[in-house]
């Protein structure tokens, strides 16, 4: 099996930590983010949306991603500098540390982070791993160069018996349901 973390080429001349288990049991590999990043106060984001939106209706997907859009709100990717090399029916599951939300307030705005075999040197990020973090505290918080921010576990997966998926990866986040064939 030929599973590996490397360094996307970016961040190949940066002194950062690879991935690693800190002991013989864990199942986790500790992520380090890759620069220094401010991870702004959720409240700023509820400023904006009191700001820039006036509605008190329920809203649709579609209209929550233009409105996310237009006010350029998101969670805030914190780069790690690392991709992972996978088999096929592997993938490897992005959590946070648990001190993060205990301590700091700061949880993974996506609960849990999926980063399928094939992400690996898209086009177009080189399959670079980041964090969608979202700061729960009232206050702007700094993740400095080399804060261990998350785990990721290499797991493998199922698929039934009547899958029929043929469709090739054209880019990096959220590319799964854009298909280089429609």
């Amino acid at each position: 099996m030929s599973i590996y973390f490397e360094k996307v080429n970016k961040y190949i001349d940066c002194d950062l930590p690879m991935p690693e288990r800190k002991t013989k049991y864990s199942a986790g590999y500790d992520f380090a983010s890759a620069e220094d990043v401010v991870i702004p106060s959720y409240t700023h984001i509820i400023e904006a949306f009191k700001n820039g939106v006036a509605t008190n209706n329920i809203i649709s997907l579609n209209d929550m991603a233009k409105i996310t859009k237009d006010l350029k709100l998101k969670p805030t990717l914190v780069p790690t500098g690392m991709k992972c090399h996978m088999e096929d029916g592997q993938f490897l599951e992005l959590s946070v540390r648990s001190s993060l939300p205990l301590k700091h307030w700061i949880i993974l705005a996506n609960g849990v982070g999926i980063i399928d075999a094939d992400y690996y040197n898209n086009p177009d990020n080189e399959g670079h791993i980041y964090f969608q973090l979202i700061n729960l505290s009232p206050f702007n918080i700094k993740i400095a160069k080399g804060d261990i921010i998350g785990q990721g576990v290499i797991r493998n997966y199922l698929i039934t018996d009547d899958d029929k998926a043929e469709g090739t990866r054209i880019g990096g986040f959220g590319s799964t349901s854009k298909d280089a064939n429609n």
